[in-house]
């Protein structure tokens, strides 16, 4: 006889066959959520589960632009919102050719867990479109982005759905898309997140994922009773969330060797120092450039194109790039070379068979779900005070951002602690999510 583990993955592939992205996550929660589950009452034989995996609802739209020719383009526009037991939607928008159906599905179903472990009243979304804003000129970005939120804007609101950036939507695209659905709509409410600091947006929230992903680093360390002084980091990725990974890193005395985008990663053995980052940043931020441009500023560092920094010798691993980046022979790669942490910035940028790897091994590992919440956190309390008209320092909303993600490592201690005292991380943070959750639905009967 089958496994309740199989039947309930035989029937998510029955409906969702064709979202192989989707069906990763689902499985990757599934393993460790179905047996808590069957030892719980409370929970068995409700489909609690079944219910979080069917999103409440999910859009498409058309979006028509003009380019700087006069040509008319057309895009497909998304959004994915997946639970809202305990609290609106809440998940950034993302602006790329990949973008599809089962990516959105598999983010906004990670975004429900993520979003209950930071303890906000947050529920779980995504969205977006397979517009790609790479080589477009600001005038197009932004007629793309009022086309968009000229469909969006009937679905959202601040007690409805509050998207925020994420790959290909950063501060610009925000600025875009707020500026018209404020037009639509006749209010300034915080709708949403990622905003600039001159219209209701939040101090450390740019920073947040990459410092929360180090932050998660840190606290894992101290259960083995080190830190984060003097480790060699590999980071992957060059854009938000990479760059602050790193800038938190050497504030915490580590040196980061590497950085990388779709094209390659370079590597500097003497390590990217606050000089170098602030290059890189100027270099992926201001003139939109490539990371081996790195190579031409710094002589004595090394590209290697159209790989991942994986074989790098390294004592921590930060993957801040995008989904599964980080395959089974780069984790044993990692591993062979004396990784011992890994604390994922990016949503899923290890695949099933290289967390089982990192398991196996007893490392430390987060998964993406816990380590990187410090992104969406901060949106919540960018939330709180578009809500109070108010706003915190930047010390303020730093040390709620560090609570907060200390807060989500205890957690994960208290559900994902095995009998040998080996901490699974990520059975405790989908266990942790699912509770809180799955009460709240519990609560609300079926709806």
């Amino acid at each position: 006889m089958k496994t309740d583990f199989e039947k309930f993955l035989d029937l998510v592939k029955e409906r969702n066959g064709q979202e192989p992205e989707f069906l990763q996550a689902v499985q990757e929660v599934a393993e460790t959520v179905i047996p808590y589950i069957a030892e719980h009452n409370i929970y068995y034989g409700r489909n609690i589960l079944l219910r979080m995996v069917e999103p409440e609802r999910a859009l498409t739209f058309r979006v028509c632009w003009v380019d700087d020719s006069g040509k008319i383009q057309v895009n497909r526009g998304y959004r994915i919102q997946m639970n809202s037991a305990i609290g609106p939607f809440k998940g950034g928008l993302r602006f790329h050719p990949t973008v599809n159906m089962s990516i959105l599905k598999f983010l906004a179903f990670e975004q429900v867990f993520k979003n209950a472990l930071t303890t906000l009243p947050m529920g779980g979304g995504k969205g977006g479109s397979d517009f790609n804003p790479k080589g477009k000129s600001d005038d197009e970005i932004m007629r793309f982005c009022h086309a968009f939120m000229s469909e969006l804007f009937r679905h959202i609101g601040a007690n409805t759905d509050v998207p925020a950036g994420d790959i290909g939507v950063g501060a610009r695209e925000i600025g875009f898309l707020f500026g018209m659905y404020k037009k639509l709509k006749n209010e300034f409410t915080g709708v949403l997140t990622g905003k600039g600091l001159s219209w209701g947006g939040s101090l450390i929230r740019p920073e947040a994922t990459g410092y929360g992903t180090v932050y998660f680093a840190e606290n894992m360390l101290k259960t083995r009773g080190q830190d984060l002084k003097g480790k060699n980091i590999v980071v992957s990725g060059s854009g938000n969330v990479a760059q602050y990974a790193v800038e938190k890193s050497l504030q915490l005395g580590a040196k980061v060797l590497t950085l990388s985008d779709s094209s390659g990663y370079i590597y500097d053995s003497e390590g990217i120092d606050a000089k170098k980052l602030a290059y890189v940043m100027e270099l992926k931020n201001v003139k939109r450039g490539r990371i081996r441009e790195y190579t031409e500023k710094y002589p004595k560092t090394k590209f290697v194109k159209g790989k991942t920094p994986w074989d790098i010798k390294c004592d921590i691993a930060l993957p801040c790039a995008t989904q599964n980046e980080l395959n089974e022979t780069d984790a044993k790669m990692l591993l062979s070379n004396g990784c011992i942490c890994v604390s994922e910035g990016a949503n899923m940028p290890s695949t099933i068979e290289a967390v089982h790897t990192f398991q196996k091994a007893k490392i430390l590992y987060a998964p993406g779900k816990a380590s990187n919440a410090g992104g969406v956190a901060t949106s919540g309390l960018e939330m709180t005070q578009n809500s109070l008209r108010f706003n915190w320092t930047r010390d303020e909303v730093d040390l709620k951002l560090k609570g907060i993600m200390s807060n989500i490592h205890d957690s994960c201690i208290e559900f994902g602690t095995e009998k040998d005292g080996y901490i699974n991380y990520v059975k405790g943070a989908n266990i942790a999510g699912f509770v809180k959750v799955a009460d709240a639905m519990l609560a609300q009967g079926i709806v």
